[in-house]
């Protein structure tokens, strides 16, 4: 693991080229002496692993970045580096249908009773920042739809040819886990050579389809509050509040 400090002046690790499930991370971060009592937790409660289908991404920042956009009639990166970050735009719709997903693949007889007597139960855990309306980066946000982002990067920077997604890297903060896709114009050879394609295949953290992007997180809450559990009796899952003091991880 590479070792970095952000414009923000906070440590990072970093993986480059690929997407580390969360046991890959920890032996990982293991292997490099990295001190996280976060990362190495062990006695977590049970929690949902859905997939996530997101449509959406959103751009924060502040008062100066928001007059910049504005003046620019476009984004760019201020700094003078390579990259423009945006984020996956998670919101409630998302985290329904995910919940029926994974309800579908769970207990895939369920009956029209049981579907009707279900209670939702994945909002309980949905407690990480990536899941907040809020933002810590700035007040001002910019929501686009994945759509309309890549057709406009496509005419503006592809010549009318579909930009490429690679996979470039896992970043470990204290408290946070990052997984980066790198997009960019087909004539740009040089990210080849480092990071591989972002493919689609079973288990991937993250991958594109069609639209969208499907993500995997592999760990959803902030603090854990809540336990999942499984009533195979009634073909149903719901979240228990924990009778002790909540885990962070």
């Amino acid at each position: 693991m590479e070792t970095h400090w952000n414009r923000r002046r906070y440590k990072y690790r970093a993986v480059k080229g690929r997407h580390l499930k969360l046991n890959e991370l920890k032996e990982a971060a293991r292997a490099s002496g990295v001190d996280n009592n976060y990362l190495y937790k062990e006695n977590i409660p049970d929690y949902p692993r859905p997939e996530f289908h997101v449509c959406r991404l959103r751009h924060d920042t502040h008062g100066d970045g928001l007059e910049g956009i504005r003046k620019k009639k476009g984004f760019m990166n201020f700094w003078g580096k390579d990259f423009l970050w945006w984020s996956l735009d998670v919101g409630p719709e998302e985290i329904v249908s995910a919940e029926r997903r994974l309800l579908e693949t769970t207990y895939p007889d369920q009956t029209e009773e049981q579907i009707q007597n279900q209670q939702s139960f994945l909002s309980e855990f949905a407690s990480s920042p990536a899941f907040l309306s809020s933002s810590r980066l700035g007040s001002y946000r910019f929501t686009l739809t994945l759509e309309e982002l890549m057709r406009a990067y496509k005419e503006q920077f592809c010549g009318g040819a579909e930009p490429v997604m690679r996979v470039m890297e896992t970043v470990l903060y204290k408290q946070e886990v990052m997984y980066v896709v790198l997009v960019h114009s087909p004539a740009n050879q040089e990210w080849s050579k480092r990071y591989p394609l972002l493919t689609d295949h079973p288990g991937a953290v993250c991958c594109y389809r069609d639209g969208y992007f499907l993500w995997r997180p592999e760990a959803m809450c902030k603090m854990h509050w809540n336990e999942l559990i499984y009533r195979n009796d009634l073909q149903q899952m719901r979240a228990r509040t924990l009778p002790w003091t909540p885990e962070w991880c």
